[in-house]
Parts: structure tokens; C-alpha cells; sequence
């Protein structure tokens, strides 16, 4: 019997930074345990910008992931809605209806835009460590 499909999300403002690290290390989690049928992973901003921080870029490099070809995406309320988890990154500025039955948590991440390249490989040490605990993704 076929399971059903897990749906997470992760925001921030510009999609740029924070929510595109998320996005590679469960991209990489969800392949590492062979759950590619039963993830679905999304990822967008409320008001992206027009490319990844190069300083996330930099960062995410050193840990074999290439960020430099993605594009920030918009993310709306709907879509939020019809994930099964959704992870903010402290910046959100969506109201989410919490009746339809979606995981909303604030993971309260500095941002990485104008950070010096250890204070950003911090924050993706940290954002490493929240991915590995989201649901879906055990």
C-alpha cells in the first residue's frame, strides 16, 4: 500500500538565504533515506529576491551543495496550507490558519545577508541540525 506523501515547507521573506539552505539540506536528507515517493519539498519567500545571497552561496558551496543556479520563488498562504509541515525562519509575515491542520514552526534563525562567512556557516550548521528533526524526513 502506498504511503502518502509528506508536504514541507520552508519560507522566509526573500527565499535567499535561510529557507534555501533548508531546502538543499532536506533535498539531500530526503534522498539519503530514500524518501524521494513520500517528501515533497517547497520552498519560497514573501517577497523574494532576484538571486540566493552569495554569501549563502559561498557557505552552502563548502558543503558540496551548488545554490548558485536557484532562484528565489514567491510562496503564498495557500500553498502554505496544503503542506503538512512549514518551517519559518523567524521572518514570516503570512498568517496561517492553523485549522487546517498544518505544523507551523518559527525556527527564530539569524539572517545570513550581510554576515561574515563564519557567522553564516553558523547558521547553516543550525539550520543542518533543525532539518534533520523534521517530520517526514526521520
Amino acid at each position: 500500500m502506498p504511503s502518502q506523501t509528506t508536504r514541507v515547507a520552508f519560507m522566509c521573506m526573500q527565499n535567499a538565504g535561510r529557507s534555501q539552505i533548508s531546502t538543499a539540506f532536506a533535498e539531500r536528507e530526503r534522498e539519503r533515506r530514500g524518501l524521494e515517493d513520500e517528501v515533497e519539498i517547497v520552498t519560497g519567500g514573501t517577497h523574494p529576491a532576484d538571486h540566493v545571497h552569495e554569501i549563502v552561496v559561498e557557505a552552502m558551496d563548502e558543503e558540496g551543495f551548488d545554490l548558485a543556479g536557484r532562484s528565489p520563488q514567491a510562496i503564498t498562504t495557500d500553498e502554505l496550507e496544503s503542506c503538512d509541515y512549514v518551517a519559518t525562519m523567524g521572518c514570516s509575515t503570512l498568517e496561517l490558519d492553523t485549522s487546517a491542520d498544518v505544523d507551523v514552526r518559527d525556527w527564530a534563525l539569524a539572517d545570513p545577508d550581510g554576515q561574515d562567512i563564519d557567522r553564516v556557516r553558523e547558521i547553516r550548521d543550525e539550520i543542518e541540525e533543525q532539518v534533520k528533526m523534521v517530520p517526514g524526513q526521520r
